[in-house]
């Protein structure tokens, strides 16, 4: 390593626009208008930009969001395994996730949260998180944060590329993109197929669990995901677009034993998942109002299987009606909305224990207003508030005020937010016929956070520290003593501390380093179980030779309380999960306009670590491909 970079040091090449977004860049998901990211006022915003994505060659979006401050995932294996997120220490139920504004969170799901094993980065061109509460401008499960996904737009003349990539475990994936633009029409489309031979999820290199028959079979992964977006100008002022995501995927899993770990077993989940969007954008009275009407939906189907029976099944739909006018006053921007959210599961388990879960809905209308003031010199002030009519909870208020200050003699920007929110319980918690408890009431929270940025060296670096703090009220959980889901008597409360460092000493060499305190605590005083108290992650990218580009990821993960259901195989409760560090490692090399090579390694050392007791990942693990464009 101490070579790679004294070559680093040394070598002058240049390669453009390679290492970190510009200072222009614009974000949507902030105040849901498009923002340069010195106008978001207090809020706390990290943008994965597509030169991240490229130089990282990650498959997964859920790799990609490791390294981001506040934000922790966990993974019940390896590939195509249950993948949650949790920010600044709130529950997974508590992050928003959306693809190009669509609702990834899914309905049928225990508690409504995300799922993000089966998101790859086919097509993405950006991914933007927003740690706070932003339940003013998202509604429900947007208490603790947002992450939005947003997919590639053809801005260019038309071309294509095909990509093929294989490695470690019996990995292979072939897919092909074709995007571009004319006049009056903007298109962009993608396709992949993805296969991996895997390995035993049962960890086999765990010594606490029984080995040998329960964990010597490999877990395979298929995913088929198909992407893309059309755009058409009616007139210079009229627009319609239409986008869809599909993601068909088969996980192998093993099966959970009742003494507290995994092991081998003949299971797999099928899944599918489709997302679409249909926009009406206007610019109307000289552009004075920018007018957006949308439609979207979700249908989401997952089906459980032991040694190829069906054991269960979950279907979940949302469709979404909504209007957005923002009014540009030049010095600020107020934004009203509306929107009429419709969302419906059912499920049904099959065996002995069986039972049928008919049909359940809800309903949601939604009212916002937003002001952006951003017009005074060096003040932003962003406030909003929210009327949310639930269909069985009647009317939840919610508000935050996020102002920023930026003294430009000496390159610091001071900023603060404070937000309320709530999150209405899942259909799942209300009506499942052994687990519901209809007598559920919202969830409620109030989130605050103040930080300082700095610049230094010409603005070639900037440090930020922010201190954050968050409450929940009624946190509904899963009660083991009776079986059912209730709410917690007192206060959940998350703390902590992030800190970043960025330094761009050369337009091709960019260092970024994050540091994230957590520190979570229930209302009998316990630490929530799988957040790490500090993380520590290191990028480094820098451009060679004009042709090519190598990236470094470094992240030591703290250790962390486990699952108390989490016990070995001699009956011992497992405790806590050791901390790790992991070292990933990725080149990519464009031989000329038409041919790009890439590889990386993952797991640089082989470490061994587990994100949930007994669930293997992967160890030292190395992958290549090719990119053909036209």
């Amino acid at each position: 390593m101490t070579g790679i970079f004294l070559f680093l040091s040394i070598s002058q090449s240049t390669l453009a626009n390679e290492t970190t977004a510009d200072m222009g860049e614009m974000v949507v998901t902030a105040t849901r208008t498009q923002i340069s990211l010195d106008k978001i006022g207090g809020n706390s915003v990290t943008v994965i930009t597509s030169e991240e994505i490229q130089a990282k060659q990650q498959n997964s979006v859920a790799d990609l969001l490791r390294g981001i401050p506040g934000i922790d995932l966990v993974s019940n294996g390896g590939p195509g395994t249950a993948t949650t997120v949790f920010t600044r220490g709130a529950d997974s139920k508590n992050t928003l996730v959306l693809i190009d504004g669509i609702m990834l969170n899914d309905v049928s799901g225990a508690n409504r949260g995300a799922d993000l094993a089966n998101i790859n980065v086919d097509n993405i061109q950006q991914i933007e998180v927003i740690r706070g509460a932003m339940s003013v401008m998202y509604g429900s499960n947007a208490t603790a944060g947002v992450i939005n996904i947003i997919t590639q737009k053809g801005k260019k003349a038309p071309s294509a590329s095909v990509k093929f990539e294989a490695g470690s475990y019996g990995t292979w994936k072939a897919g092909a993109n074709a995007s571009g633009a004319t006049e009056k029409i903007n298109f962009a489309l993608s396709a992949s197929k993805t296969e991996i031979d895997g390995y035993s999820i049962a960890n086999d290199d765990n010594s606490d669990i029984p080995r040998g028959d329960s964990t010597n079979e490999d877990d395979g992964y298929e995913n088929t995901t198909l992407s893309g977006n059309v755009g058409i100008d009616i007139t210079d002022n009229f627009n319609i677009s239409a986008l869809a995501r599909y993601m068909d995927s088969d996980v192998d899993t093993d099966a959970y034993n009742w003494g507290g770990y995994s092991e081998d077993g003949d299971a797999n989940t099928e899944s599918n998942q489709t997302l679409a969007k249909i926009n009406i954008h206007n610019k109307l009275f000289n552009n004075l109002l920018d007018s957006n009407l949308s439609w979207q939906m979700s249908r989401q189907d997952r089906d459980y299987f032991e040694n190829g029976d069906m054991t269960s099944t979950y279907d979940g739909d949302t469709d979404t009606f909504s209007w957005q006018g923002d009014l540009d006053f030049d010095f600020h921007v107020l934004s009203i909305g509306a929107s009429y959210l419709d969302e419906s599961m059912k499920s049904e388990s099959f065996g002995a224990w069986g039972s049928k879960f008919e049909k359940k809905s809800a309903d949601t209308k939604s009212y916002w207003i937003q002001d952006q003031i951003i017009g005074m010199d060096d003040l932003v002030i962003i406030a909003g508030v929210r009327l949310d009519d639930h269909e069985t909870f009647g009317d939840k208020t919610t508000w935050r005020l996020a102002p920023s200050y930026t003294i430009a003699q000496t390159g610091t920007t001071l900023k603060a937010s404070y937000g309320t929110g709530f999150r209405a319980p899942s259909l799942y918690e209300l009506y499942n016929p052994s687990y519901g408890n209809s007598d559920l009431d919202a969830e409620e929270s109030n989130g605050w956070d103040v930080g300082v940025e700095q610049q230094f060296l010409n603005g070639t670096a900037t440090v930020g520290l922010t201190y954050f703090a968050m409450d929940y009220d009624n946190r509904i959980d899963f009660d083991a003593t009776t079986w059912t889901y209730t709410q917690a008597d007192g206060e959940t409360k998350t703390k902590g501390v992030e800190f970043f460092a960025g330094w761009e000493p050369l337009d091709t060499l960019a260092f970024m380093l994050n540091y994230t305190y957590t520190d979570t605590e229930d209302p009998d005083g316990e630490s929530l179980v799988r957040r790490p108290e500090n993380k520590v992650s290191l990028n480094t990218r820098y451009g060679f030779l004009e042709k090519g580009v190598l990236n470094l990821d470094v992240q030591w993960v703290d250790e962390r309380k486990a699952s108390p259901y989490a016990n070995d195989k001699n009956g011992n409760a497992v405790g806590t999960l050791d901390s790790y560090t992991l070292v990933n490692l990725a080149a990519s090399w464009t031989v000329n306009s038409h041919v790009q090579l890439f590889g990386r390694v993952d797991n640089l050392f082989d470490e061994f670590y587990e994100e949930a007791f007994s669930y293997a990942q992967a160890g030292v693990s190395a992958y290549a491909g090719i990119k053909l464009t036209y």
